[in-house]
Formats: structure tokens, C-alpha cells, sequence
């Protein structure tokens, strides 16, 4: 079953927070947080609560909306942007956005960005086939997907490390490899990590997790993505 997802937004304007809240308010499958009247007061209520999707206007005083996504933590919510600035599509999707809503936001097109977010956070579909075919400079290399531990960002490439054939360098990206990776959660923006292969999940002082993979590596999973990794689970609240 899809989880619930926790959507949080900003836009300076009254009537745009007044629209977003109706939308998201009344939309299946999300609890909508609220509507913050500034970039500043957004990022502030996403290190305070555990949030998976941030709607993002753009144009605000203050910090702007691209502004504000970069100051985000790698392991932060998404971001979709809502604005009527459309000029600002390349600039949006090099800071990390998901999906760019051209207002006046319409409610099937927002519920759209909301399932391409759903689909990163927990992909559902068919059963993962039996090898995994990359693409690297390399050639086509098959992986069997349960002897990955994680995938990560590196530089330009995404690193999908393996049990049985170590680091490999694909172009693929996080968004599309994880709908082919059954029982793997996305920790951050840079990270998958497979849950079977995680051996232990070491306590914080900032809330979070330091998640010990078999094969020695360890990657941290923030308070935010710790709460909902608790969730996939089927943990209850930490204490």
C-alpha cells in the first residue's frame, strides 16, 4: 500500500497559500502540514517535523524558492515547484526539483507531481526482474538486485555498489533505478539503501541514523528520512 505523504508549502501570496491548501487538504493519500507565507518559515518547519514533499512558489521576498531548495539537506523532502514563472523550468530541475507546476495550479496536475513524488519515495509495480540490466561506458552489466547494498550520487555518475561486483558507474539516475529496486528506500537525494542488506541502524545525536550495510559501508539517514524509514518497517514513533 502507497504511504501517506507529508506535504508541506510556501508561497508569499494569501490567495495562492488559501488554493494550495484546499487542494492539498482535500487530496487522498496526503496530510497536508500547512501553507507557510515565506521560504525562511518553510525551512524551518521542514528541520522541525518529518516531512516528504515541500511545494515551493518561487518568486517570494527574502529567500526565493531556488533559494530555498538549495538550502535544503541532501536527505530533505522533495521539492516540487508551483509558480507562474515559467522561464524558470532548467533552473528548478538543476537544483533537484521533481516536477514544476505553472500556476494557476490545477488540482489533476498536482496530483500528478504528488504520485511522480510517491513513485521515488516507495516505487510499486511488479516484482523486480531477476538480474538487473546497467548500462555503463563499460557495456550492459546484469546485477542481481539483492546483492546491492546502496546506490549513491557520485559527481556526475550514480555508483550502484554490489556484494558480488563492487562499485559500478552507471549515467542512470536515482529516480530511475529505484522503481526497478524492490525493498530499497531513498534515505536522501543521493542515496538508495537496499533495507535487507542493512545490518544496523546506529543512533544519532542529531536523531537520525548511521545505517551499517553489510560489506562495511555506512550511510547516514537523517532525523527526517529516519522517521519515515521507521514507518516503512513498521516501527512505531521513536521514544
Amino acid at each position: 500500500m502507497r504511504p501517506v505523504l507529508r506535504v508541506l508549502a510556501a508561497d508569499d501570496e494569501l490567495l495562492a497559500r488559501r488554493r494550495l491548501e484546499r487542494l492539498l487538504g482535500a487530496m487522498p493519500g496526503v496530510e497536508f502540514l500547512g501553507a507557510c507565507a515565506s521560504a525562511e518559515e518553510l525551512l524551518r518547519r521542514v528541520g522541525e517535523e518529518d516531512c516528504d514533499v515541500v511545494v515551493l512558489d518561487i518568486a517570494m521576498p527574502g529567500l526565493t524558492g531556488l533559494e530555498a531548495s538549495a538550502l535544503l539537506p541532501e536527505d530533505g523532502p522533495l521539492v516540487i515547484f508551483a509558480t507562474a514563472h515559467a522561464g524558470h523550468a532548467v533552473e528548478a530541475f538543476e537544483v533537484g526539483a521533481i516536477d514544476y507546476v505553472v500556476k494557476p495550479v490545477e488540482a489533476g496536475r498536482l496530483q500528478r507531481a504528488l504520485e511522480r513524488a510517491r513513485r521515488q519515495l516507495v516505487p510499486e509495480g511488479p516484482a523486480a526482474p531477476a538480474r538487473l540490466a546497467l548500462e555503463t561506458r563499460q557495456g550492459v552489466l546484469l546485477l542481481d538486485p539483492a546483492q546491492i547494498t546502496h546506490v549513491e550520487v557520485d559527481g556526475a555518475l550514480t555508483a550502484v555498489v554490489s556484494l558480488e561486483q563492487g562499485r559500478v558507474l552507471t549515467d542512470a539516475s536515482l529516480g530511475s533505478l529505484l522503481p526497478r529496486l524492490a525493498g530499497f528506500e531513498r534515505v536522501h537525494r543521493r542515496a538508495l539503501l537496499n533495507l535487507a542488506r542493512v545490518r544496523r541502524l546506529e543512533p544519532q545525536d542529531s536523531g537520525g541514523y548511521l545505517a551499517h550495510l553489510e560489506g562495511g559501508a555506512a550511510v547516514p539517514v537523517s532525523r527526517q528520512v529516519a522517521r519515515r524509514l521507521r514507518r516503512r518497517l513498521g516501527l512505531g514513533a521513536a521514544g
